[in-house]
């Protein structure tokens, strides 16, 4: 299954959803893939400000921990609660369900530096 078109890719495999000034961070299918079954999600508080390329949290699975990178400027305006007493959404639908946090923008120029959902999926194929 392609990644979504509408959102740019790291290639530490965070998705980044801009809409107005207003960004939403996950990880990619290709990186549940990898990870397996996603136990605890631990994010940055809201409030918390950072710049680009700053880790704004981390998820735990049987297999590893892996830091979760923001590669825009901004500040924590929500995080996904819903993962607290369910991280597995994530494994179910890492696009939609399974969001991370939510970013007010500051400085968005970070984003012309990730690859859209075609060179994503080209660099990653899924397995």
């Amino acid at each position: 299954m392609p990644s979504p078109a509408d959102r740019k890719y790291s290639e530490s495999h965070e998705w980044h959803k801009l809409e107005g000034d207003t960004l939403t961070l996950g990880i990619s299918r290709f990186a549940v893939d990898a990870l397996t079954d996603v136990t605890y999600v631990q994010m940055k508080k809201v409030g918390t400000t950072f710049k680009p390329g700053d880790i704004v949290g981390e998820v735990e699975s049987v297999k590893t921990t892996s830091d979760i990178y923001c590669f825009v400027a901004g500040t924590i305006t929500e995080v996904n609660a819903a993962l607290n007493d369910n991280p597995g959404l994530i494994n179910e639908d890492p696009y939609t369900k399974g969001w991370l946090i939510k970013i007010k923008v500051s400085d968005s120029s970070g984003l012309a530096k990730l690859m859209d959902a075609a060179a994503y999926d080209k660099a990653h194929p899924a397995a």
